[in-house]
């Protein structure tokens, strides 16, 4: 039952008005004036005010600012059509003269209800909307939506966030997020990748140097620091930051303050740090590798990116996105996937997260010459022999399936991870020449955690030859 209060000095109108609407199921409240209106009853609890212009103190146009967001219709007297103009002007849902007809009355009030309740829904539409889907990043699975909660609380605040996720999964998307849904939105989001620079850059990259100060400083440069004043750092594969640019990020985020290279001066900076990596930042502060402090000072907030192949079918949500996307900028006519290629999707394992699943629909796109993608465009490899030869063994802190048997993962063989650079690549290396007698190349690949592909451009690299060519393994 709607719930209106009505608005009218003079008494006879008002129960008139009052017993007309009572008899067509509307819940009515009355006041004189629009003190008495105030004093008694709180005006957006109502679903409608309806009131008279010309009211005893103030005029009944005040109730349209302090109703909002309640819908208010004014009645004006026959022939004070300057008196509803000016009531529409600020804000008034619509007017009625008096002495109106009862069913243009009745008419007017269903149609403001109508309205109002469409409005309503709209609003929570969107909200949802945005909650489902913040800032182009995709997910209806109960982590993702989790996910989008946390960062609706936290990008209104300035606190330094940590995103953690496997490679591919969408990390500068969740800063992006973060800048988008906060007050810095109208100021730079500067984004570094850690990794792609220099070790020997990076430092003057980051924060700036001064003429001089060291060889081939011509001129003095504002570092990416800087250039992120009053907006957003985002520090991808922070993991990978030497030592000496830790610490100097480390003074950044207590003091607020910057120094270029060379400089004696330093510079206040107001920044908001997001950080992102793959890696396990407390083990290689156990490690040495990096610094505990700096790892406490990043760590106020926390968010993880499930891997894709946790997220059910949010896969095939964005692979639908990706595809569109793909053929528009391929321009290349509308495709689809057939059913073989959804249920291949869901059940492959995406080592490489969303940036694989956009490589492979970007390749298949190219290679189509139908209108649908089928799993060999997409060139997934989904192996079931071992599945039945051996029984699985469910681990919960295992990366991938393994099975009853006396080969290890990657994971699980490297007890001292070797340290230094290169040294993924020495592991790898080790791995691969100790197990590919015993394995084919997909069960190589499933215990190294990777793609074949992946496996054939590493071996590639670096200079690991197939030393198998028994018939099980003529796969490639």
């Amino acid at each position: 039952m709607k719930n209106i209060l009505i608005v009218e000095d003079e008494a006879l109108i008002r129960s008139s008005l009052k017993r007309l609407l009572e008899r067509h199921q509307y819940k009515v409240s009355e006041a004189g004036s629009v003190h008495e209106a105030t004093a008694n009853f709180r005006l957006d609890e109502f679903d409608l005010v309806i009131t008279d212009v010309r009211l005893p103190g103030e005029q009944g146009t005040s109730l349209i600012e302090l109703a909002k967001p309640t819908p208010v219709l004014i009645m004006t007297s026959f022939g004070t059509m300057k008196s509803a103009v000016d009531a529409m002007k600020q804000g008034a849902v619509d007017y009625i003269s008096k002495p109106f007809d009862h069913d243009e009355m009745l008419l007017s009030i269903a149609r403001i209800l109508r309205e109002q309740q469409l409005s309503k829904e709209n609003d929570a539409l969107k909200s949802q909307q945005k909650q489902a889907n913040i800032a182009g990043i995709i997910g209806s699975c109960a982590a993702m939506q989790e996910l989008f909660k946390r960062i609706s609380r936290v990008a209104p605040m300035s606190s330094t966030v940590l995103v953690r996720g496997e490679s591919g999964t969408g990390k500068e998307l969740v800063a992006r997020a973060l800048h988008e849904e906060s007050p810095r939105r109208e100021r730079a989001l500067i984004s570094v990748n850690c990794a792609a620079i220099p070790e020997s850059l990076i430092e003057a990259e980051l924060f700036g140097y001064e003429k001089g100060a060291f060889t081939g400083a011509n001129t003095q440069r504002k570092g990416l620091v800087e250039a992120a004043d009053g907006g957003t750092l985002f520090l991808d594969e922070i993991g990978e930051l030497p030592l000496e640019a830790q610490a100097r990020l480390l003074r950044l985020l207590q003091e607020k303050e910057v120094r270029r290279l060379g400089a004696t001066q330093t510079r206040s900076v107001d920044v908001r740090l997001v950080a992102a990596t793959h890696r396990n930042l407390k083990q290689l502060a156990a490690e040495g590798r990096f610094r505990e402090d700096l790892y406490y000072r990043l760590n106020v907030i926390e968010l993880k990116l499930p891997p894709l192949r946790e997220r059910g079918h949010d896969i095939i949500e964005i692979a639908d996105k990706l595809l569109e996307k793909t053929c528009q900028r391929l321009h290349v006519p509308a495709l689809s996937f057939d059913q073989d290629s959804v249920n291949a999707m869901l059940a492959y394992s995406w080592p490489g997260n969303v940036r694989e699943l956009e490589n492979a629909i970007e390749r298949a796109v190219i290679l189509a010459e139908t209108s649908l993608i089928t799993p060999d465009l997409l060139a997934i490899e989904l192996d079931f022999s071992a599945l039945v030869k051996e029984t699985p063994v469910f681990d919960p802190n295992a990366t991938i399936p393994f099975y009853r048997d006396e080969i290890p993962t990657l994971q699980e063989s490297v007890e001292e991870p070797t340290l230094g650079k290169g040294a993924a690549d020495v592991d790898f290396q080790q791995f691969v020449l100790t197990y590919q007698d015993q394995l084919s190349e997909t069960e190589l690949a499933k215990r190294l955690g990777i793609s074949r592909k992946s496996l054939w451009e590493r071996r590639q690299r670096l200079g690991i030859p197939r030393r198998r060519s028994n018939a099980s393994d003529n796969e490639a």
